[in-house]
């Protein structure tokens, strides 16, 4: 027992001690008495120096539970009396635990080993800061022995791990708490990063490559395999380091671009969506990652061994392969000056080379969209070049691969995943979700920044976007009648929730305003034409699909209208402002016709006949939600741009700003604005008065309720001054609102506290559905406040009434 810390030793002690142990381990696994376990556990983590102990337990217990109990009492103690240990004693903890490790590396029971090895690396790090360069090079010589395949198979593996483990502690994100400052953890990250990082990723390289022929050959055995997976798994695991002393801008003082090499993004994004991110490593980095030639030797490994593979499907979820995959995206996502200062020459030779490889993967897609695994990693590869390129670069890079550019292949592949997931009702089968998820930020990537400028885009680009969402319109409009008499409203027809169909909906709309001049035009017609097809069937036949078809229509056009995030300001996208340029007069501009269209049907919902045979309680759902969203965009912009463009000169007026001119303007002129909101009060108080029993509607009086409330307590005054030159408010009006708000002030908040309280409880809101909610808060508060100041307060105060009247 000599070497470790702690006294004399005594052999029934410590076989007492580990009968203990075990016991309590046993009292675990069987559920029986877990404060005593619980007791005996803990006396022996929060012994002095119980490193003897420990030991003894972890070389003669039969039990992994208890040996794993011990490494964990190890790390424990060592942590909690580090300040009293010598040098000695803590290089000895140290070494004890590597070894132990390396000696008991093909026991079955793994996750013991894995315990020990996390626990030296916590430990080496508590020292990393006091330890002599010697004193740690003494330790990591004899981890890089093991790694490189001195001591056998057996220590490779436990070197491996042990490499992952200290890479996992000094990152300070996964590093266990050691009751230090926030500076030390920083100071072991800077550390770490310049002297050894690099040269845990080449030891693990070169412990890769020594075994390529043997696996290619299939000579490979187990052990060699998981050699490979894990040091692939561990060059990954380095490459998502988050780099600090390498993330200055690369050198552009000698840029010369041209066509091709000025698509390279120098300022980027991380990929925090899908917790990936671009890998930044710096210069020093450049020769073990693009001088070596290691970037070839992975893509063709994975490539001969897909091939060797191909009958076997399972093979591509195996360890080694889902390794390599991992580590081609990484490198997919280096990017800034671990290439060259060429005109982003090498940078765009390293995505080709990528690009090539990945494409097995992915093409064709109704072949390969079957390797779910495999495919999704691919789109997560076209997400890492979009974002580290330019559209007109990112399309270019596949013709010089294909007869095609990247656009219209990734319009290919995601019409094909959005037919698949729209009508894929397997809960199990969730594979879709996720693949249509990256590639649909790919395309926020490539549009989502563009704010309206073409140039950014190419003419072909624009068409095959607006292709692809004329395709996703179809198939969910194809999907809505085949599931139009689905009573299973909660899986809301083919999306998980509300929310992420939201999501889903304005990353559609995202590609939509891309090539508006051709979607706007196309949304019109199809919208058209099912209200023409339900004039000609009501009364003849059941409306129900095409009534469903008008729901997803109108959540459609209102995402494509209007671009107004969670908690943010709703907008005129940028993309509609200047995507009209030849338009000169408000009633032939694409988005004032399309807007006008669907007040006019929403209109028809104030009929009382026309209302029970056209708008079903989903319909009218979705058309108040369009309504209150698009008033808050249009009609009473938040930002007070409605205002301003108003007394804009003649200039404005003509040419390129026309477009804008007409949208910010909308519904500006003839006291169009007062009448809209007069139809939008109307359809309102119809939504609350006309619907009896519907679950769906019952949130909307206490949605309302609400708004009320907070119009009773907030300052309407400020938020008035604001608009006093606006024409759609009538100040005087507006003034004995407010006086009268003043003096029911108190009243009403008595009035509404209790019925809030009372609603809250008895409606059950956890049972109902909710989405009303979410659609119409944004918007709703100024639909309100002036449905609010155009009418006579006393019929303000019975509207109030009403709505309260719905929880007594």
């Amino acid at each position: 027992m000599s070497g470790l810390p702690g006294g004399p030793v005594d052999v029934l002690e410590l076989e007492a001690t580990m009968h203990a142990v075990e016991h309590a381990c046993s009292l675990i696994r069987m559920h029986v008495s877990p404060l005593e376990a619980e007791q005996l556990l803990v006396f022996l983590s929060k012994s002095p120096m119980p490193y003897q102990s420990c030991r003894f337990i972890l070389e003669n217990s039969q039990l992994p539970n208890a040996r794993f109990q011990a490494a964990s009492a190890i790390g424990d103690a060592a942590r909690r009396e580090w300040g009293v240990l010598t040098d000695e004693n803590k290089r000895n903890l140290i070494l004890y635990c590597l070894h132990y490790a390396t000696k008991h590396a093909s026991a079955t029971d793994a996750y013991v080993q894995v315990k020990v090895s996390a626990v030296a690396a916590q430990l080496l790090k508590r020292g990393w800061l006091e330890f002599t360069e010697s004193e740690k090079m003494e330790i990591l010589c004899q981890v890089k022995q093991a790694v490189l395949g001195a001591h056998g198979v057996d220590a490779q593996v436990a070197g491996i791990s042990f490499l992952e483990s200290l890479v996992s502690e000094f990152s300070p994100s996964t590093s266990t708490a050691l009751g230090l400052p926030r500076e030390f953890h920083e100071q072991c990250h800077l550390s770490i990063e310049s002297t050894c990082l690099k040269e845990f990723y080449c030891w693990a390289k070169d412990a890769a490559i020594s075994l390529t022929d043997k696996i290619v050959s299939c000579d490979a055995s187990l052990n060699e395999d998981k050699i490979c997976s894990s040091a692939m798994r561990l060059m990954f695991q380095i490459l998502n380091w988050n780099f600090r002393q390498s993330t200055v801008p690369p050198d552009l003082s000698n840029f010369e671009p041209n066509a091709f090499s000025a698509g390279i993004r120098h300022e980027t994004t991380l990929l925090k969506k899908f917790e990936r991110t671009l890998v930044q490593p710096g210069h020093s980095w450049r020769e073990p990652l693009i001088s070596s030639g290691q970037i070839a030797w992975v893509l063709n490994l994975y490539a001969t061994l897909r091939q060797k593979h191909s009958a076997d499907v399972i093979w591509l979820d195996s360890p080694l392969a889902v390794s390599a995959r991992e580590l081609i995206l990484q490198l997919c996502s280096l990017t800034g000056t671990v290439f060259p200062s060429d005109n982003g020459h090498a940078q765009i030779n390293h995505l080709l080379q990528i690009l090539s490889s990945i494409m097995q993967w992915i093409e064709p897609p109704e072949v390969v969209i079957k390797a779910i695994s495999e495919f999704i990693d691919g789109c997560h590869a076209l997400l890492s070049i979009a974002t580290l390129t330019t559209p007109l670069l990112f399309d270019n890079l596949l013709l010089s691969l294909r007869p095609f550019g990247t656009i219209h292949f990734l319009s290919i592949l995601t019409s094909d995943v959005v037919k698949a997931d729209v009508v894929n009702h397997d809960e199990e089968e969730t594979w879709t979700a996720e693949a249509l998820d990256v590639l649909l930020e790919t395309w926020n990537v490539i549009f989502g920044t563009s704010d309206g400028d073409k140039n950014s885009i190419s003419a072909e680009g624009r068409a095959l976007s607006a292709k692809l969402f004329n395709k996703i319109v179809e198939s969910y409009l194809e999907a809505a009648a085949a599931t139009a008499y689905d009573e299973d409203d909660d899986a809301e027809h083919f999306v998980a929730s509300v929310s992420k169909r939201d999501e889903r909906l304005e990353s559609y709309a995202v590609i939509a305003r891309a090539a508006a001049e051709i979607t706007i035009p196309f949304l019109i017609n199809v919208f058209s034409q099912r209200i023409s097809h339900l004039n000609q069937i009501i009364g003849k036949t059941d409306p129900t699909r095409i009534l469903e078809e008008l729901y997803w229509i109108l959540l459609m056009i209102g995402h494509v209208l209007t671009d107004a995030g969670e908690g943010e300001t709703a907008l005129i996208p940028e993309t509609l402002k200047a995507g009209f340029p030849n338009f000169l007069e408000e009633a032939q501009h694409p988005v004032v016709v399309l807007s006008w269209s669907i007040i006019d049907f929403s209109r028809r919902s104030l009929d009382p006949e026309t209302r029970a045979a056209y708008f079903s309680p989903r319909l009218m759902e979705a058309v108040v939600w369009f309504l209150a969203r698009w008033v808050d965009t249009y009609l009473m912009p938040v930002d007070g741009t409605k205002v301003h463009i108003s007394s804009a000169s003649d200039s404005a007026k003509h040419g390129p700003q026309s477009s804008k001119r007409i949208l910010l303007n909308f519904a500006g002129e003839h006291k169009q604005g007062e009448m809209v909101l007069d139809i939008i009060a109307r359809i309102c108080i119809n939504a609350l008065t006309s619907y009896p029993g519907e679950k769906e509607l019952q949130v909307y009086p206490l949605v309302l309720f609400e708004v009320f409330y907070n119009l009773a307590t907030c300052d309407v005054l400020s938020y008035m001054h604001m608009h006093t030159d606006s024409h759609l408010f009538r100040w005087n009006k507006s003034k004995e609102i407010i006086i009268t708000l003043e003096l029911k002030r108190n009243e009403f908040n008595k009035k509404i506290g209790r019925k809030i309280e009372r609603a809250t409880k008895t409606s059950n809101l956890k049972q109902l559905k909710i989405k009303s909610f979410k659609y119409i808060s944004s918007g709703m508060k100024f639909v309100l406040l002036v449905f609010l100041l155009n009418m006579n307060h006393n019929l303000f105060i019975n509207f109030l009434l009403l709505i309260i009247s719905y929880f007594n």
